[in-house]
């Protein structure tokens, strides 16, 4: 075959087909071939508009508003920032009937929740209540998942609760510590709302799954112990307020003489095997699913009617004693919006901020997967900041949707958002008359429930695909999960994000290689490693390089291939006597390449020529031989480029075959 020949400029448009004749066979001529077209040059700012729309607006947000009235557009535009009043349309009494029964059921299922986590979040535990009152309203309006349960989590509050105190102390400066909160709160918001408003969600995609499922393992084991203190009776002042396993449980033996409480540890294990049970229940029969959803409930009313009947508050158990009654005072004012405290504020409000975001859309995809809609993760992120930033001013501290309460909004039947709203409904009943009646609530029975709704967050299940699947992957998981466990929250937060990035960094300047061969009675090459019957062509080395060429590569795909080469030579030398004379690089996995990249070929065509090996592309795309053509390096090496490695092999035959 001829070499392939770049087209002139003025038919580059055209893109016509070039038919060259073929050198003849044992059976005349060769069937003619298309050659590499070169695609025709964009100008500068088309091609930056393409990439911007391309990152920022790969889903075409703007499709529905295309060829409509003005007036149509500004309707589509309200519905698109409030959804209710696109779904709200078409409401009916057979959706509000699935809503409220599943609004009931989570609503039983989060107020003894909210109370808990509001202690691990270091706050009374109204601001728990609060949380799931105004947020799941907001997000009702705004958000676009009809399956999320709206209200505080545990990982986010141990979270906010860990890094809060590191700040400030959260019993001798509660006022502070509790101003701090909600400004953390408020940048929380900020932060989600920004990154949805400019549509950069793709963000927190780089926090991968394995990293997320040691994170949010690790987190579960350090709430658990964290919840040893009520469980056993041990007093505030005589528990740690580190959050290592070596800490926690050196001080839950330390106290084991003097310090535990065995009418609080009989009232705790009781109700936890109770929980328990009924979640092994709701699990095995799916129809029973409201069991382990009201379970909770009847648990801190029996145990409260238990302890206000026998007093045994006065027995050194500890209660909740009082949680204000009311509905959520404003928190306006209690901002820092100035000093020293906003920084603070700030900083752990963009960490709590992306981690619930993180814990958000995993859920809401999740759902919408199975009930097959979709989401704008974009949208979602506006909505979720739009909440807690209304939240922030309404004393609630950080809200994101709930793995458990999501699950059994899911099973119990929910068609909207509108379970959102039953489920506000019934917490503002709930601060308005009957909060009070907590007062005698053993907090054993709130660190039973904590600890068994956190025990699904371990996942090893997952653990152990993520080994079967991905080593490094595995690495990961492991190291978020041991950073958690044993040294701190935020400290397993920093490793699953370093591992994170690591992995990246290590896949983009360490692409992967192959030596290709040819699959037998085909014209199809492939990695001889997965496919062994593939074999080489004598006098050919074949290449393929499984990445984009930049400047963080560039210079390792060079040498790679390079050391392919060396490891071929070694290897003829014993075998047969041709030496290698050509080495074709298969691109159609090559997406992109930048000038480090040029000149790496570059390099290495320089280097083949000392040793006498000419060099042949196969397959480039439309952004990378346009690329090969502008820096002039298709000319350089003879535009030897061809559109499939079979033509590249059928050019080198001949002249192998020549080879004395």
């Amino acid at each position: 075959m001829t070499s392939m020949g770049r087209p002139s400029d003025q038919n580059l448009e055209t893109k016509e087909i070039d038919l060259r004749s073929m050198s003849s066979s044992s059976h005349g001529q060769v069937p003619q071939v298309y050659k590499v077209a070169v695609p025709p040059r964009q100008n500068l700012f088309k091609e930056f508009q393409d990439i911007i729309k391309e990152i920022l607006f790969a889903d075409d947000p703007l499709r529905p508003f295309k060829d409509q009235s003005i007036s149509r557009k500004f309707i589509l535009g309200i519905e698109a920032i409030f959804p209710i009043l696109k779904w709200g349309r078409s409401y009916n009494l057979k959706k509000f009937r699935g809503d409220l029964i599943s609004g009931l059921t989570i609503a039983s299922l989060c107020i003894p929740q909210d109370i808990g986590y509001a202690k691990l979040a270091h706050l009374s535990p109204q601001y728990g209540l609060y949380s799931s009152f105004v947020p799941p309203l907001i997000y009702a309006v705004m958000g676009s998942s009809r399956d999320i349960a709206i209200g505080p989590v545990a990982v986010v509050s141990l979270l906010l609760g860990t890094l809060l105190s590191n700040e400030i102390d959260p019993i001798k400066n509660a006022e502070e510590y509790q101003r701090l909160a909600f400004t953390a709160t408020f940048f929380a918001g900020i932060t989600q709302a920004t990154l949805g408003v400019l549509r950069l969600g793709f963000l927190i995609d780089f926090l991968s799954h394995a990293a997320i499922v040691g994170f949010m393992g690790g987190a579960a084991i350090t709430i658990s112990l964290q919840q040893l203190k009520g469980f056993l009776g041990i007093k505030t002042k005589m528990f740690t307020t580190k959050t290592d396993i070596v800490s926690v449980l050196h001080s839950v033996f330390h106290t084991a003489h003097h310090g535990w409480n065995w009418e609080t540890i009989v009232i705790g294990a009781s109700f936890l095997s109770f929980l328990l049970v009924t979640k092994y229940i709701g699990k095995k029969n799916r129809r029973l699913f409201w069991l382990p959803a009201i379970a909770p409930l009847i648990s801190v009313i029996l145990s409260t009617f238990f302890v206000f009947i026998t007093r045994a508050d006065k027995q050194g158990v500890e209660i909740v004693r009082k949680i204000e009654k009311g509905i959520n005072p404003s928190s306006v004012k209690d901002l820092y919006l100035t000093g020293e405290n906003l920084g603070k504020g700030f900083k752990v409000g963009i960490v709590a901020g992306m981690i619930a975001l993180t814990e958000a859309s995993a859920i809401g995809r999740t759902f919408a997967s199975m009930k097959d809609y979709q989401l704008d993760g974009n949208k979602e992120m506006v909505a979720l900041g739009t909440m807690n930033i209304v939240g922030s001013m309404t004393s609630c501290y950080v809200a994101t949707g709930s793995f458990s309460r999501s699950a059994v909004n899911f099973m119990a039947g929910c068609q909207t958002a509108v379970s959102n709203i039953v489920m506000s409904v019934v917490v503002f009943l709930t601060l308005e008359f009957i909060t009070p009646l907590f007062k005698y609530t053993p907090n054993a029975i709130l660190s039973a429930i904590i600890i068994s709704a956190v025990i699904n967050l371990i996942d090893y299940e997952a653990a152990i695909l993520i080994w079967k699947i991905d080593k490094f992957d595995f690495v990961a998981c492991m190291g978020a999960f041991f950073g958690v466990v044993f040294v701190s929250v935020e400290i397993g937060l920093l490793i699953a994000v370093c591992i994170s990035f690591a992995k990246i960094l290590l896949q983009v300047t360490r692409p992967r290689t192959a030596i290709l061969g040819k699959i037998p009675r085909t014209n199809v090459y492939r990695n001889i490693q997965q496919y062994p019957e593939a074999s080489k062509v004598p006098g050919v080395l074949i290449v393929r390089v499984d990445s984009a060429v930049y400047f963080s590569n560039s210079n390792y795909v060079k040498e790679r291939t390079l050391r392919w080469l060396t490891d071929e030579e070694e290897k003829v030398k014993g075998d047969y006597p041709t030496k290698i004379q050509f080495l074709i690089v298969e691109m159609s996995p090559v997406t992109d390449i930048d000038t480090s990249g040029i000149q790496a070929f570059e390099e290495l065509h320089r280097s083949l020529q000392k040793r006498e090996i000419e060099l042949l592309l196969a397959n480039p795309g439309p952004v990378v031989t346009e690329k090969l053509y502008a820096s002039n390096f298709a000319n350089a090496i003879g535009e030897k480029i061809f559109l499939t490695v079979a033509e590249a092999v059928a050019y080198c035959s001949p002249k192998v075959a020549e080879d004395p």
